[in-house]
């Protein structure tokens, strides 16, 4: 070791090791040349390997072949997240490499409006382009709860409708829980049922309570619901829009929808209803109401009697005709 000249070569490699080891770690943890956001998505099964070649095509790393070095000394190279990410400008390596194996992916959302049919909510869900597969679960109307959910890309399609359903059998449970011992109703199906029609009448979430009340108050009396959404159902079963308004004729349709025909609730919810439908049919507001008609404002004209009802409908009908004219 007292050659000078192994001296010399042993300090000119210690140097040229720093120096490369202080490069690989300025190209492992400096920020990258990234300009903008870049989203990649990482298939289920992708290695290292195709992981490398997708962030280099997106302009995250541009070393492929220390990315899988560093994946593999760092032990991540096995536990890199399939998912969807954005991957933001200047990113390092090494954020790149935590992101991945943390799988810090892009969660999506998907909303199923109130009042839709299950038929209707299934087909948002088998449009939505990041959901996979194929919907293999059958849907009965009033199963689904309308809710916004949370999904990652390639989530299947029956996810979605699992998420729903068991929203909907805990709002359900709820509001049952909750509910008013003194409404005339026998179990939970009926209150989704009664809840399914106050969804279908009203859009207002203030008048919510209000409408189960005249309906609460009609079944209390023995009268017939007569409310035009069960007729519609009646026609259509939830597969399709009516397309037109409702016909006199149609209120005679002989089906245990039809309650213009037949007395009591409709035998299954003809909806999907919300929350607030729900807990409005669980708690309907005290009132002596028994009819309710549109104001031609969005709301309605509530009435004790079916002569102030009869002058409702009236008033309804002379302001849509002056509507009608102004157009």
């Amino acid at each position: 070791m007292n050659n000078p000249s192994v001296k010399k070569i042993i300090v000119i490699y210690s140097l040229l090791f720093a120096l490369v080891t202080w490069q690989v770690y300025g190209w492992i943890y400096g920020s990258s040349t990234l300009l903008t956001n870049a989203h990649v998505i990482i298939n289920k099964g992708n290695g290292s390997s195709i992981v490398a070649d997708k962030l280099k095509e997106a302009g995250v790393i541009d070393k492929k072949w220390l990315f899988k070095i560093a994946a593999r000394l760092m032990g991540l190279d096995k536990k890199l997240k399939a998912g969807e990410y954005i991957f933001e400008a200047e990113t390092s390596m090494h954020e790149a490499l935590q992101k991945l194996a943390n799988g810090d992916v892009i969660y999506r959302k998907i909303t199923l409006p109130e009042g839709l049919t299950s038929t209707q909510m299934l087909n948002i869900i088998d449009k939505e382009e990041f959901l996979s597969g194929e919907i293999s679960i059958e849907v009965k109307d009033g199963e689904l709860l309308p809710e916004t959910y949370s999904f990652m890309y390639g989530d299947s399609k029956d996810s979605i409708i699992i998420q729903a359903q068991e929203a909907m059998k805990n709002a359900l449970d709820s509001a049952w829980n909750n509910r008013n011992n003194n409404i005339p109703i026998k179990n939970k199906d009926d209150l989704l049922t009664l809840a399914s029609i106050v969804e279908k009448e009203t859009s207002v979430d203030e008048e919510r309570s209000l409408v189960a009340s005249v309906f609460v108050n009609r079944l209390k009396k023995g009268m017939k619901l007569q409310t035009d959404p069960t007729v519609i159902y009646a026609i259509t079963l939830g597969k399709k829009d009516l397309g037109r308004s409702l016909r006199k004729k149609d209120l005679s349709i002989n089906s245990p929808y039809n309650t213009y025909k037949y007395y009591g609730l409709p035998p299954s919810p003809i909806c999907n209803p919300g929350r607030l439908s729900l807990e409005a049919a669980a708690n309907p507001q005290k009132s002596s109401y028994l009819y309710f008609v549109a104001d031609g404002k969005g709301g309605h004209n509530f009435s004790k009697s079916l002569k102030e009802h009869n002058d409702n409908v009236q008033n309804w009908l002379k302001e849509r005709k002056a509507k009608k004219k102004k157009k």
